[in-house]
């Protein structure tokens, strides 16, 4: 075997080395509001790789070069109507173009409540949601980011598990709680993409709603999931994209939150599109909608 081959062999281990991202665990141990099932993680490849019974939920690690890092850092929630998460469409695609800006990116694969290996279905979304946050935060000086610029984004249905967070992130735990609990869940900005945020029925996405709360929810967990009626004046500068013409979650979802955040005094920008439709990511190829990333880089740079 030829010195030439041998060395070529080398190289390409070597740049496969490097194009590998580290995936982080989310939970150490047992994962809370958890249970034994025969439920197998699927993962469907075709135009986009969905995830589906998500039965480990993990962090996916993307970081800029250390020459263009800004030290800011975003956790991406991709969408998929709470029945699977779209992980590169909406996932690994996004924490790309951060790279590109110079911000640490982590692409969230959260427990989805259609898997019987959750318990309470409403609750796992959150949990993971702020037990990501708490990594980041708690490693920030691992990956060069500051720990007061770390924010959540999310798609679609991934729109309502950040805005859950962005909301609701001082929840607090239902199981036995260790040292990286103690550690704020609050992101310092969010950014949201055609998201769910509403439960009730005029404006809600009926399949995310129903794979989260189930068929008869009272109306009480109907408010305490329609994160408009969650926002507080300590709820995170918000940037907010959608298009009029959206006919999987109606562009309401991001007017009326809008509104509920400019009525607390919360600093938040809204762009909506007339056309674009659902389910866009980086819109490439669309026409001016495709600029909407312009927008948010604007938007980053002010705060």
């Amino acid at each position: 075997m030829s010195r030439t081959f041998l060395n070529l062999c080398a190289y390409f281990v070597m740049l496969i080395g490097f194009s590998q991202n580290e995936i982080i665990p989310l939970w150490n141990g047992d994962i809370p509001n958890s249970q034994k099932s025969a439920d197998k993680e699927v993962i469907l490849s075709t135009d986009a790789t969905r995830i589906s019974l998500v039965q480990t939920p993990t962090l996916e690690v993307f970081l800029p070069t250390k020459k263009s890092n800004t030290g800011r850092a975003i956790i991406i929630c991709p969408g998929g109507g709470y029945h699977n998460v779209v992980y590169d469409w909406e996932g690994t695609d996004i924490a790309k173009w951060f790279n590109s800006k110079g911000i640490a990116a982590f692409v969230l694969k959260y427990r989805l409540p259609n898997t019987k290996s959750v318990k309470v279905s409403f609750e796992a979304p959150l949990q993971d949601a702020q037990r990501a946050l708490r990594i980041v935060r708690s490693q920030s000086e691992k990956w060069q980011i500051n720990p007061n610029k770390i924010g959540v984004m999310g798609f679609s249905a991934g729109g309502h598990v950040a805005s859950t967070l962005g909301t609701q992130f001082n929840n607090p735990n239902k199981f036995k709680e260790t040292t990286i609990d103690s550690i704020s869940a609050r992101p310092d900005f969010m950014i949201l993409v055609y998201p769910v945020v509403t439960m009730k029925l005029d404006y809600t996405h009926k399949g995310s709603r129903l794979s989260l709360l189930g068929e008869h929810p009272s109306e009480a967990l109907i408010n305490q999931y329609s994160n408009e009626l969650q926002v507080t004046q300590n709820t995170p500068p918000t940037f907010i994209v959608h298009s009029g013409d959206d006919t999987a979650v109606p562009v309401e979802n991001s007017l009326n939150f809008y509104k509920a955040l400019k009525d607390k005094g919360v600093k938040t920008e809204i762009h909506i599109y007339p056309e674009g439709g659902h389910g866009y990511s980086l819109a490439l190829g669309k026409g001016y909608l495709q600029t909407w990333t312009d927008r948010l880089y604007d938007w980053l740079q002010s705060l």
